[in-house]
């Protein structure tokens, strides 16, 4: 038999263990990720202590977490959410099918309601709206609202409309841990001061439109009309409706009641409250101001249309004359003054011409020409 040689075992040096373990391919495993919030949802926290925990979890696993902490609670910020999303978020929080009807529609008058654990708080926001000039359909003021649910351990924000974004309101409340630490009640009170203080601004501008609304109308060249003011009035009737209704939901949060606020916070809804009544009397003023102009606009155009008439008046007395006379030698009578006068048709032309002219000169001494 031929007998072969075994063959050798060649050795597995450390450096090709290296070279084979490079060119295996790697296995990478994704990160898990947990459900991400709706396009609804603005932003989503946990605080603890006044303090912020990191991250933006899941409403519901950031309810979860704040259950687990006496001195935690979850704010949650929603904006214009759809009926589905509403409805999860109100089945979380243990929100009822009212607060959850409530929180679909816009346009609530600002109220404080009271429901088992969950109190619900509605305010108006309002906007200035920038216009280099007013017309009769120039849009000055922007309202919304904003609807917060508070609960125990929760604040539910649901926000419509364009104005009154909240997101200022989170940053800067978030340096105030002291007032933080207070709990979900905390939230409603940087709400109630930021909404107030947008009343405040945005009542300053609409009194720089009255001024240049009470310059033009005053002014020798008038360039406003009664549209342009009924324009600005009604946009003052709409901040009304925002400020004034506002006043019995603060009042009642600024007085010690059974349930609401902690003693801590009820003086600075105290404060919030007395920056309110300065917004109720800007307002009020504002509206007293633009009667009081439209009706000098008014009162202005009954004596414009009063000098016309006497101008009228003047010219068709100035017009009488001429009839007359004209009306007279027009008669063909047989025997009248000067019939045959070779000169009577110029010294008619003249009498009509003198007579239009003298009454021309005692309506322009009169002021009525």
């Amino acid at each position: 038999m031929d007998q072969r040689p075994a063959p050798t075992r060649q050795r597995t040096t450390l450096p090709d263990l290296l070279r084979r373990a490079l060119r295996r391919p790697t296995r990478t495993t994704p990160p898990a990720t947990g459900p991400t919030n709706p396009d609804a949802v603005v932003d989503c926290a946990v605080y603890v202590n006044g303090q912020r925990q990191p991250g933006r979890p899941h409403y519901t696993d950031a309810h979860t977490h704040s259950r687990r902490n006496r001195r935690s609670f979850v704010w949650l910020g929603l904006h214009d959410p759809t009926p589905a999303v509403m409805t999860a978020v109100g089945h979380t929080f243990g929100l009822d099918e009212f607060h959850i009807t409530q929180a679909l529609t816009d346009g609530h008058r600002p109220t404080l309601q009271r429901h088992d654990d969950v109190t619900l708080l509605v305010l108006r926001t309002a906007a200035y709206v920038e216009h280099t000039e007013l017309t009769d359909t120039s849009e000055v003021v922007d309202t919304g609202d904003v609807m917060i649910f508070i609960g125990d351990r929760f604040v539910v924000t649901v926000r419509h409309g364009a104005p009154g974004a909240l997101t200022t309101v989170r940053q800067d409340l978030q340096q105030r841990r002291a007032i933080l630490a207070e709990g979900p009640w905390a939230v409603a009170y940087a709400i109630c001061a930021r909404m107030v203080t947008q009343y405040l601004d945005v009542a300053t501008h609409v009194e720089a439109d009255l001024e240049q609304l009470e310059e033009t109308v005053f002014a020798r060249e008038r360039t406003a009309d009664i549209p342009h003011i009924y324009q600005l009035k009604r946009e003052i009737v709409e901040l009304k409706r925002a400020v004034l209704p506002a006043q019995a939901p603060l009042r009642t949060l600024a007085t010690p009641p059974t349930d609401g606020p902690p003693p801590a916070l009820r003086r600075w809804f105290t404060d919030v409250d007395g920056d309110l009544a300065r917004a109720v009397d800007r307002v009020n003023a504002y509206d007293d101001l633009l009667n009081s102009i439209l009706q000098t606009r008014l009162a202005q155009l009954a004596v414009e249309q009063n000098n016309d008439m006497r101008k009228i008046a003047a010219w068709a007395a100035i017009a009488a004359t001429q009839t007359a006379v004209a009306g007279i030698y027009g008669m063909n009578f047989t025997h009248m003054p000067e019939l045959h006068w070779r000169y009577g048709y110029g010294a008619a032309l003249l009498l009509m011409a003198t007579a239009a002219l003298t009454l021309h000169r005692l309506f322009r001494r009169s002021g009525w020409l």
